[in-house]
């Protein structure tokens, strides 16, 4: 019975998530259509704008289920400093899904809406597709080793097609994340891939290469996130099964090198290694506050 009662509350939040989904979702489909059929330069931006408020409502309401019909406890340090009106390089490492929805609820509306890239093909994902092409999150289409060997001619045209996807940004603040891991963190995948840190994977520098690329001039600075859940994280279903999930987000606004947007991360073997080093400082720091703040919360 207790198992049943466990799952039948994950059904009922899950639900709750499903429908306030569908009721921003209604508005974003109609104002996406319009931005489709009308692609008016200062009509899109209108338009675009007005998307992010009703994106920014969506977050609000999944956070206030997070908090009240959930139990989820969220603890910030660090956001004083950040504004709507500038553009924001966000790094952060991952350990369960439950992280998108505590970054979009630590930024939303201290920050420009919150973006992140998107595998092209998940814009077919009922709904989400949809309304995270009308909040122009930037979509990457990746082509494999063997089909670029088979395929020489279109090495490079994925980071193109970003770049291109990216260009909108230009004309308003915008903050996006990027997931340096790569995947999320599990002792099992720390261990296989011999990463030098006690609370995180390796930093990786393709995703960050590409964002750097695309918009990298843009951005006013980096805000370095880390998440830290004193009692271990919990998953998404776990969470919506009412898990008591406690979450710490250390987060430090840091001043944007300019040498960053200065290299050619593809061909300039210098230059990655100089990206690299620069990750691993950070890196270190994260795991020492992740380290910290487990102690600290008596993990």
């Amino acid at each position: 019975m207790k198992a049943f009662f466990r799952n039948f509350r994950g059904v009922i939040f899950f639900t709750s998530l499903t429908l306030n989904t569908i009721v921003w979702f209604v508005p974003i489909f109609f104002l996406a259509i319009i931005k489709l059929l009308l692609p008016i330069p200062w009509l899109r931006r209108h338009i675009s704008r007005l998307l992010m408020s009703i994106g920014e409502n969506w977050i609000s309401v999944n956070s206030f289920l997070m908090r009240y019909a959930g139990s989820v406890t969220l603890e910030t340090h660090g956001i004083e400093s950040l504004r709507r009106d500038r553009w924001y390089l966000v790094m952060a490492n991952h350990q369960t899904w439950v992280d998108i929805l505590i970054l979009q609820a630590v930024f939303n509306r201290r920050t420009p809406f919150l973006k992140f890239f998107i595998k092209q093909e998940l814009i077919w994902f009922p709904m989400l597709g949809i309304a995270w092409w009308a909040m122009d999150m930037p979509f990457m289409k990746r082509f494999s080793a063997s089909y670029l060997a088979k395929n020489p001619h279109m090495k490079g045209k994925d980071l193109e097609t970003t770049r291109r996807a990216c260009e909108k940004f230009r004309d308003t603040p915008t903050s996006v994340l990027n997931f340096i891991e790569g995947t999320r963190f599990s002792e099992q995948k720390r261990l296989s891939r011999k990463s030098p840190y006690k609370n995180l994977l390796q930093p990786r520098a393709g995703g960050l290469a590409v964002a750097l690329s695309s918009m990298g001039e843009l951005f006013n600075s980096v805000v370095d996130v880390t998440l830290v859940y004193p009692d271990g994280a919990t998953s998404f279903w776990g969470m919506c099964c009412g898990e008591h999930v406690a979450v710490v987000a250390h987060v430090r606004e840091r001043k944007f090198e300019h040498w960053l947007v200065e290299g050619n991360y593809q061909m300039d073997r210098d230059f990655r290694k100089r990206v690299h080093a620069w990750l691993g400082e950070i890196w270190t720091e994260k795991d020492e506050i992740l380290e910290k703040t487990r102690g600290s919360h008596g993990r």
